[in-house]
């Protein structure tokens, strides 16, 4: 069995753990074929980028649902609750799913979430009937924050957005897993190598969720399958027990007597 094959995201599931964006891709072609190469089953949209200028759908929606992925609608550029909220239902209006990721920027130079803005975004647009994706930092107390609003996923970022600097802080997000069992938890932001992405799913992450290191890439299509195959052996390696650091050297064949008899 494939060890993706256990994953359910919000009552739904999925064969994969690797989360797409769309951004920034060289062009539509290459889109698909990133998307089809990645197997991700989730793909995320911007609403702000999407009708951007024109007002109307540039055909990245009918490139997502032709691959088959599901469309995870995020609040990317909102700066206020408010904001988001509101994108939030147009989201849900336009695209037809209650699916929502929610971003609110609290920081301009390292669009770090802000914490209080994001909590209350939270709490309303579950109380509104939607599944709640927020992306936050990898604090802890504001992680329960969000859950006590009632998110039953969470998205804590590895670095800063676009970063690419991986796993910045590696114990804060063993502690979110820890402290937190029962949350559907994602590594996304700041994820620029496969080998982060192992590394995520080695801590016991339920998926990841990137973008600009596979859109970005000289190969954006043996990027992303180079990613899908790094979140698969993570999770397996994550199964099937890690052996534990140690401080000195541990012979792993024991050394006695003679090799073999004369």
């Amino acid at each position: 069995m494939s060890p993706s094959q256990d994953f359910v995201l919000a009552g739904v599931p999925l064969q994969s753990r690797f989360l797409l964006g769309t951004a920034g891709y060289p062009s539509p072609q290459v889109l698909r074929e990133a998307i089809a190469a990645s197997g991700a089953q989730v793909v995320t949209l911007g609403l702000k980028r999407q009708f951007a200028g024109t007002g109307t759908d540039n055909g990245f929606i009918d490139i997502i649902r032709a691959s088959g992925a599901r469309l995870l609608p995020n609040t990317a550029g909102c700066r206020s609750a408010r904001e988001a909220v509101t994108l939030a239902h147009m989201a849900r209006e336009l695209l037809d799913t209650h699916w929502i990721k929610l971003e609110v920027v609290g920081d301009e130079h390292t669009l770090q979430p802000d914490p209080w803005e994001l909590t209350e975004a939270a709490a309303q647009l579950v109380k509104d009937g939607f599944e709640v994706f927020p992306y936050c930092t990898d604090d802890l107390v504001s992680a329960q924050r969000l859950v006590d609003a009632g998110c039953r996923i969470l998205m804590p970022w590895g670095a800063p957005i676009g970063s690419g600097q991986g796993l910045l802080n590696p114990w804060a997000l063993r502690t979110l897993r820890a402290r937190l069992p029962q949350v559907t938890l994602i590594v996304d932001a700041g994820i620029g190598a496969p080998s982060h992405a192992v590394q995520a799913m080695e801590l016991g992450f339920d998926a990841v969720l990137l973008n600009s290191a596979v859109a970005q890439a000289a190969d954006p299509v043996g990027m992303a399958r180079a990613f899908g195959l790094a979140i698969e052996a993570g999770r397996l390696g994550h199964l099937s027990g890690l052996l534990a650091p140690q401080e000195m050297a541990v012979a792993s064949t024991p050394v006695g007597g003679r090799p073999f008899d004369l």
